[in-house]
């Protein structure tokens, strides 16, 4: 697994140009399916828009855009290059359009689309994505608040605990982390309490 960069956030900016208006918005995504899904929400709620212009990029590689009835060229790849030169993936940018009665012209529609992709993805932010691995360990009552206290000084988060005869914490902690958490563990505990490793995922840093 790599560091990857993806929209921190849901993104939007509005523009008008020669009395065209356009609304931008910028969305974290994980495939095509909400690809779709999310096109067909903008299309009910903008259904008077003339266009929804859009481009994506997933994680594997995918990427995707469409003019929707722009002049070829002058939309979705402008859309597009705003995503790729920002490096970001699992990353959906829309521009809906409501024609304002001028014509823009083509370098004038890459330019507006260009800047109003750009203005969402500044909008919703970018954030990082490291390694992270998903831990378990077992105690007992007493124990638990003192782990609980040395998970979280060491960069553990999303602590989930289950209270049966003994105490199960899971949590996770960015990969580069594990090493330095199992000393701490060790030498906190005398060795009495272990960590297992369930999962790694991708997570943002």
């Amino acid at each position: 697994m790599k560091n990857l960069k993806i929209p921190a956030d849901f993104g939007e900016a509005e523009f008008t140009e020669k009395r065209s208006r356009f609304i931008g918005n910028a969305y974290y995504v994980t495939s095509e399916q909400e690809v779709s899904e999310t096109l067909a929400a903008l299309r009910k709620k903008y259904w008077d828009s003339r266009h929804i212009v859009h481009a994506f990029v997933l994680e594997d590689g995918t990427a995707r855009f469409s003019d929707d009835g722009e002049p070829h060229g002058t939309a979705g790849k402008p859309v597009l290059s705003v995503i790729q030169g920002a490096e970001v993936v699992n990353c959906l940018i829309t521009v809906v359009r409501y024609f304002g009665g001028t014509l823009l012209g083509t370098g004038g529609l890459v330019r507006a689309y260009g800047e109003a992709a750009s203005a969402a993805l500044a909008d919703a932010g970018i954030v990082e994505t490291i390694p992270i691995g998903v831990y378990q360990i077992n105690c007992s009552y007493d124990q638990y608040q003192q782990l609980v206290r040395l998970i979280e000084n060491e960069g553990g988060f999303d602590l989930n605990s289950e209270f049966l005869d003994t105490v199960t914490v899971e949590f996770t902690l960015p990969l580069c982390d594990e090493e330095k958490f199992t000393a701490a563990l060790v030498t906190t505990f005398a060795a009495r309490l272990s960590v297992q490793k369930t999962a790694e995922k991708m997570g943002k840093k």
